[in-house]
């Protein structure tokens, strides 16, 4: 494992009743950077995502963070090294308020988590101006900021991210985007799947594109961006 890399995952094998969704992948992210992974539904993306934040068993395989395995760790101990997940479809507690779903995200915590709080409140204004609203009060691009900065209460080293732009306008998209870089400015590595691959290859270091379990091309965002098969897979470009 280099210095440089905060994860790297090892031969990882993931099954599901029986059918392999995870077949032996190897790769890392390097620390400070934003890493993407594309790839078509059922790809295994999110397999990977959860087996990395210890929600799901691998059969076999590595997932070392910086340095030290997180297989067989439960969910709270992964949390507690420095990794959080933003699920797909957001997974905020509606009956909550805005400020109680982001204190969750600090549940772990023993510190004085108040700067982390005032910091998400700068990166996500809106989520301010409704910090008493129940969270299944606001529309689909305020409860994905509200997943997000319930991650960064966490004061996570690493935060993945599983299509956060799903079914957002594409304003609300862009937005997203730019708040994931300004994250990743602030020193935190992101792990990021997402069916924008146009926007996922626009905003990543390096990226890695997976296809039935297997991960069959990596390179910069914009070297993939530019691969043929990318285009005419992922990009919609026609050949």
């Amino acid at each position: 494992m280099s210095m440089e890399d905060i994860l790297q995952i090892r031969d990882l094998y993931v099954s599901y009743g029986g059918i392999e969704a995870v077949k032996g992948i190897s790769l890392h992210v390097e620390r400070g950077k934003i890493v993407t992974l594309i790839g078509s539904n059922g790809a295994g993306k999110s397999t990977t995502l959860k087996t990395v934040a210890g929600l799901v068993r691998p059969k076999s395989g590595q997932i070392l963070f910086e340095g030290e395995d997180l297989v067989g760790r439960s969910t709270d101990q992964i949390v507690a090294r420095g990794v959080t997940l933003v699920p797909e479809g957001r997974r905020v507690f509606p009956n909550l308020t805005v400020k109680e779903n982001l204190r969750i995200g600090a549940y772990l915590r023993k510190d004085d988590y108040s700067r982390d709080l005032a910091w998400v409140y700068e990166l996500f204004p809106r989520l301010k101006e409704r910090e008493w609203q129940p969270a299944g009060t606001l529309s689909g691009g305020e409860q994905q900021m509200l997943a997000v900065g319930r991650a960064l209460m966490a004061k996570p080293k690493l935060v993945m991210m599983d299509e956060p732009s799903l079914g957002l306008a594409p304003l609300i998209v862009k937005g997203i985007f730019s708040i994931i870089r300004e994250i990743n400015r602030q020193g935190i590595t992101v792990l990021l799947i997402e069916q924008n691959a146009n926007m996922a290859l626009k905003t990543a270091d390096w990226a890695y594109v997976m296809q039935t379990g297997s991960l069959i091309l990596e390179g910069t965002g914009q070297e993939l961006a530019d691969d043929e098969t990318v285009k005419s897979a992922y990009l919609g470009v026609k050949k």
